[in-house]
């Protein structure tokens, strides 16, 4: 997401009609893209093709997505459903998912509809990438890893997704959020012309906070000291709102988009204590 314009854009589009306001807040906030950035093309080489289709209950259409699928050697190693963020496709993200593969975890990464390969052409919205996800979970059970320990993990705005995922589940057995919010109105307040009042136009609101108790698994909440577009206050602040057992982990000189690297060592520590889950191991036993 971006710092700025999103005040008059949604100003200029009040003035123009509920339709067109809807429709301007979601291209702004997902930036859907079908391209990526030259080191996850590379990153995202040898990664299995998989589709997840499914009768949509929000558009009454067959829907279509594209994942990316890093298995284990081992049918049952642990399992991570990999929710991204805005602007970039899921090959943005592939640096981020081998990452966790060498944690230990096998790792589906998804598009949701209007970004990469996944088929439709629409706009994204708030409740379509919700939609998504469950989708994706539940392909994981279905296909991907009917036996193994399956755990969802969601970057940014990919956060906000990941815990509205993870308080509707029950089968879930962690919960790992980076670089993510309590809310877009909170998010919103952060910037520049925070102190408009745009809380009222919201159409898409992503109220993780207001989702996060409900979550019953345990929760990692991981956040850069030096993340300038989501403060790491915001973060801290959801990490307040989960049930024990959960754990805030704050990676010092890290920026929203290097958190995960220059912390990978504090993952690895992070995930063994509270997760169990440990590259080459028997994770949980």
């Amino acid at each position: 997401m971006v710092r700025y314009g999103f005040g008059a854009l949604l100003a200029a589009a009040a003035l123009s009609g509920c339709a067109l306001l809807d429709s301007k807040q979601r291209e702004w906030v997902f930036q859907p893209s079908a391209r990526t950035w030259s080191a996850g093309l590379a990153a995202a080489e040898g990664m299995e093709d998989v589709w997840i289709r499914f009768d949509s209950r929000i558009s009454g259409e067959r829907a279509k997505l594209h994942a990316l699928w890093l298995p284990q050697a081992r049918a049952d190693a642990p399992t991570v459903l990999y929710l991204h963020g805005a602007r970039w496709d899921v090959r943005g993200s592939a640096p981020r998912m081998r990452r966790l593969h060498e944690l230990g975890f096998a790792v589906l990464g998804v598009d949701y509809r209007g970004f990469g390969r996944s088929a439709g052409g629409e706009l994204p919205s708030e409740e379509m990438a919700y939609e998504d996800a469950r989708a994706a979970w539940d392909w994981l059970k279905r296909e991907g890893a009917p036996q193994a320990r399956r755990f969802v993990f969601g970057h940014s705005l990919g956060g906000a997704i990941a815990v509205d995922l993870a308080a509707q589940v029950d089968d879930l057995s962690g919960l790992m959020v980076e670089g993510s919010f309590t809310s877009l109105r909170d998010l919103l307040a952060t910037f520049k012309w925070g102190w408009l009042p745009v809380g009222p136009l919201l159409t898409q609101r992503f109220e993780a906070a207001a989702r996060m108790p409900r979550v019953r698994a345990p929760v990692l909440v991981v956040h850069g000291s030096e993340d300038r577009l989501v403060p790491p206050e915001i973060g801290r602040a959801l990490y307040e709102t989960a049930r024990e057992p959960k754990r805030f982990l704050l990676v010092e000189g890290g920026s929203h988009h290097s958190t995960n690297w220059v912390g990978l060592e504090q993952y690895r520590a992070a995930v063994r204590e509270m997760f169990g889950v440990e590259a080459g191991s028997r994770a949980g036993e």
